[in-house]
């Protein structure tokens, strides 16, 4: 473990993050932005969970350079990115792209050795595990995919490159309006059945995505005795082919009022009471908490479906922007953007340089699992935490020790899109 930063830390870390650039360019032969050249443009192709404007602002004015931030729906930049990488040069997504991006070409090797604070990043990355004792959980755990090898593949054994930058994290499940939840299940454990229970049905609303609704609700079939799969981070064709019959005919009965693909629109749907229980993200949670809707971030007993964030250096991408590139990546390790990722209920990947930058109450909150000692708020400045509220599923190391399934991409990818279409279009 990393010793804890000071605020001295984090200005010399600031410095050291400028001094690295100015290093990066002296190197290439260059100095960064000379007069009468363009500062270079990075353009970041990703969700609306990390493109948002207060980091881009942030971004621009610690490191002097132009970006353009290229938001949208997860399965549709990632096939953009996939079949263009001169459409990007960085991507932002979730590990469940990984294989699908590097198979396809469309990303190149990270090079260690220019990650500033490659030595501070946290073991959940290099080892699968974030304590001793946690469980890794099925599917594509980050560290079964982040190495470089030797033959060009991605695996476990540690290189000198990696396939992307590790930096923000969370596990999900799915979210409910705790006012109108059933009266008998109130004191009932939170479980993904949830999902596919008959009280919830035309209410409920699943992520469109087949790497990660697929899951959401092979979690929910599971937790209800529908379905038992011999290893659900590796669905096989028949498990799947039995999993899509249910889900269709529930579909057809009307159980499901709608698949959503972004965080703004699962937020129109909790807040416009169409669904009472949907998928969700961390983000859209705390925006609703903000706008006085009592949506709860459910711990289910079976475990969490995690996601490890990921930025990935487009194949295309060279020059000086590559090196403005490899800027940002450092910049999103250096401290503030951890804080403020934090806020929304994300986790960073060294951690202890982001503490400075938040209050105690906040640090005690969102990565101890502590009860609020004062109403926080998040990044669009509302009140999204109560004062003596606590987080569902506990602390940092509490919650990725129960991780039950990654989002992952499946031997039987290709197939388990074709019948995704089929349940989304039935």
């Amino acid at each position: 473990m990393i010793r804890e930063m000071s605020k001295t830390d984090t200005s010399v870390s600031r410095r050291k993050l400028l001094k690295g650039s100015l290093a990066t360019w002296l190197t290439a032969g260059s100095v960064p932005f000379a007069i009468g050249k363009e500062k270079p443009l990075v353009r970041v192709m990703g969700t609306h969970v990390t493109l948002q404007e207060a980091l881009k602002r942030q971004a621009m004015q610690d490191l002097g350079i132009r970006l353009h931030y290229q938001p949208g729906g997860s399965a549709a930049i990632l096939q953009k990115a996939a079949i263009n990488p001169s459409s990007f040069d960085l991507y932002e997504q979730w590990s469940n792209s990984i294989n699908v991006l590097w198979r396809a070409k469309s990303i190149q090797p990270i090079e260690k050795k220019r990650l500033i604070y490659w030595d501070e990043v946290n073991s959940l990355t290099k080892t699968g595990k974030i304590t001793s004792s946690a469980k890794i959980g099925a599917g594509d755990a980050p560290h079964r995919i982040i190495n470089v090898q030797e033959d060009g593949t991605l695996g476990e054994q540690h290189t000198g490159q990696i396939s992307f930058l590790p930096y923000v994290h969370n596990v999900d499940s799915f979210g409910y309006n705790s006012s109108n939840l059933p009266p008998e299940l109130k004191n009932e454990p939170e479980s993904w059945g949830w999902l596919l229970d008959s009280r919830f049905s035309g209410k409920v609303g699943i992520v469109n995505d087949p790497t990660i609704g697929l899951f959401d609700l092979a979690l929910a079939a599971q937790a209800k005795g529908f379905l038992t799969f011999k290893n659900i981070g590796n669905i096989s064709r028949a498990e799947m082919d039995e999993l899509f019959s249910l889900l269709i005919e529930l579909k057809q009965l009307q159980h499901f009022s709608g698949f959503w693909t972004s965080v703004p629109e699962s937020v129109r749907f909790m807040s416009s009471n169409r669904v009472t229980i949907e998928s969700m993200f961390s983000p859209a949670v705390s925006q609703l908490n903000g706008n006085n809707i009592p949506v709860r971030f459910a711990a289910p007993k079976e475990g969490y479906r995690g996601w490890h964030g990921v930025m990935c250096l487009s194949a295309a991408t060279d020059g000086r922007v590559k090196d403005a590139a490899y800027d940002y990546m450092n910049w999103w390790l250096s401290g503030w953007p951890g804080a403020f990722i934090a806020r929304q209920g994300y986790y960073i990947s060294n951690p202890l340089r982001s503490k400075p930058y938040l209050s105690d109450a906040e640090w005690q909150y969102w990565y101890e699992g502590m009860p609020a000692s004062e109403a926080l708020k998040g990044p669009d400045g509302k009140v999204s935490v109560v004062k003596g509220s606590q987080r569902s599923g506990g602390s940092y190391e509490d919650r990725f020790s129960n991780v039950a399934v990654w989002n992952t991409v499946m031997p039987t990818y290709e197939y388990s899109l074709q019948k995704w279409y089929e349940f989304i279009t039935s």
